[in-house]
């Protein structure tokens, strides 16, 4: 391991000075996904900056009904809140569905947004890989591809985001407030991850030295009903070939407003919106929700590995859908 200085400031402001300072610095948090990255060799920074004392850990409903979340609150804590549970039960599921229980202990609300890849080319550094070392190659695109994105990809990159958290996010529409050198902003989760495009070095549009300090959630869509699915190889402690985050509201036979995000199938979370075009104020029938699942899949670009990936998500949002909705039963 190479050696780094360690420093723990008293505030976020502080912490963006740090790291604003000095050019081999970066932000720790829970350390769930930045330690593995150091004793792997992917990534060796010169000095850590340890957030967890700086940004706030706490869950406060807001005066317009939604809810700010603290940058520094754990995964655990915030899937067992009571509010989140009641209110937001899609974002209480996906973060159950996540990682283990003891990783759900440490891993932070911040820190899970900017998680990177687990392809094993990007943590493996005997190997090509552009995220890792821009110009260098993609070795997913001819190797195992079995875990590889099948939208949104590009020949720099066809790695996937883990998080299930972000996904949970996503259909909530959450907006994620940043503090950086210029101050600070407000980033809807849609717009926070990139794809991969020429530059897949860059997993956000987050500048040098900017630090998530929280995340706020709208009030809850009214009568809405939400579900998460995540699809993977064992039970638990697996990332997700394809998940489905839904949320849609019901009146008649009709869906009213819809919002579907998916997982595992590209470089960012990704928000279905064909699928929501589809099948907002469309007569509700099993054929007319496996069409709007279709619709978002159509342009799907899977590599010689993982075409099972498109029907999978085709499935498994056609059956969070027909759970939603009642359709079939």
């Amino acid at each position: 391991m190479n050696p780094f200085t360690y420093a723990r400031p008293g505030g976020a402001g502080e912490a963006v000075e740090a790291v604003t300072a000095d050019p081999g610095a970066c932000f720790l948090a829970g350390g769930t996904n930045l330690v593995d990255h150091l004793k792997l060799g992917v990534a060796s920074p010169t000095a850590l900056v340890d957030v967890r004392g700086a940004v706030d850990d706490t869950i406060e409903e807001s005066p317009d009904g939604g809810v700010r979340i603290g940058a520094g609150v754990t995964n655990s804590d915030l899937a067992a809140h009571p509010v989140i549970r009641r209110s937001y039960p899609v974002l209480s599921s996906a973060l159950l569905a996540g990682a283990s229980g003891q990783l759900r202990n440490m891993a932070t609300t911040g820190g899970n947004l900017l998680q990177r890849t687990r392809c094993v080319y990007f943590q493996d550094v005997t190997t090509p890989c552009n995220k890792r070392e821009p110009g260098s190659g993609c070795s997913a695109l001819e190797g195992h591809g079995r875990d590889n994105a099948v939208l949104g990809t590009s020949e720099q990159c066809v790695a996937t985001h883990p998080s299930d958290m972000a996904v949970g996010l996503l259909v909530l529409d959450a907006v994620v407030v940043v503090l950086g050198p210029s101050g600070e902003r407000r980033v809807p989760l849609a717009d926070l991850h990139r794809l991969p495009g020429a530059e897949p070095e860059r997993d956000t549009v987050l500048e040098r030295g900017e630090l998530i300090t929280a995340v706020e959630l709208p009030a809850p869509l009214a009568e809405g009903r939400g579900a998460y699915r995540k699809v993977r190889d064992r039970a638990s402690y697996a990332f997700a070939l394809v998940s489905v985050a839904a949320l849609v509201h019901v009146r008649g036979d009709r869906i009213t407003e819809a919002r579907i995000a998916l997982g595992g199938v590209a470089h960012a979370p990704w928000r279905a919106r064909r699928t929501e075009a589809a099948l907002e104020g469309r007569p509700l029938t099993e054929a007319g929700l496996r069409v709007a699942a279709e619709a978002e899949l159509a342009r799907a670009r899977p590599g010689k590995d993982n075409a099972f990936k498109v029907p999978l998500a085709v499935n498994t949002c056609t059956a969070v859908l027909r759970d939603l909705t009642g359709v079939g039963s």
